[in-house]
């Protein structure tokens, strides 16, 4: 048990993982962002699919995350390609993927419900940005998604990282 760990320590020591992840994550959610910032109209209507809120007690909140969620997922995802507050991004992203990727399967098992195709062939615009999408494709993305944001988030390694940078430097200024 040792060994591995120690494997996996010095894999994550090399800040490889963490690079990997945080620009993966990162691009994904400035990505998926861009197009709900674009049209917040179009995202409300995708919101409504959803049915989590009735129109009347939640219409305020609904335009509220409409116009809200994208932003919080450009700053994770520049946060994340910038390796500054890379715990606290990675959480956020991983809660919002543990949340939305639930809904993304309820959503497409009822599309399912209704039509004649194969589960992995349920093919819809989900909200998420990438417009129409094949229901299994887009839980393995968010999945993945999900298990980088952890990766992230766990790592101890700050190599690569504007922020070790900057406490090096900080360190530099003042010893010298």
């Amino acid at each position: 048990m040792d060994e591995r760990r120690s494997l996996l320590s010095r894999i994550d020591q090399t800040g490889v993982p963490l690079l990997v992840a945080r620009l993966t994550v990162g691009v994904v959610f400035i990505l998926l962002a861009y197009n709900k910032i674009a049209h917040p109209v179009s995202f409300l209507k995708l919101m409504r699919q959803y049915e989590l809120l009735n129109e009347e007690s939640g219409y305020w909140l609904m335009n509220l995350v409409a116009v809200t969620l994208p932003w919080v997922e450009v700053f994770c995802g520049v946060a994340l390609l910038a390796g500054v507050a890379v715990r606290g991004s990675s959480l956020v992203s991983a809660l919002m993927l543990a949340g939305f990727t639930p809904m993304i399967f309820s959503r497409g098992l009822e599309l399912f419900h209704e039509g004649t195709v194969a589960f992995c062939q349920v093919k819809f615009d989900c909200g998420c940005g990438a417009g129409e999408v094949f229901l299994c494709n887009k839980l393995a993305e968010n999945s993945g998604l999900f298990l980088l944001a952890l990766v992230a988030m766990m790592s101890r390694s700050r190599r690569f990282c504007l922020s070790s940078l900057l406490a090096r430097r900080a360190t530099s200024t003042t010893r010298g």
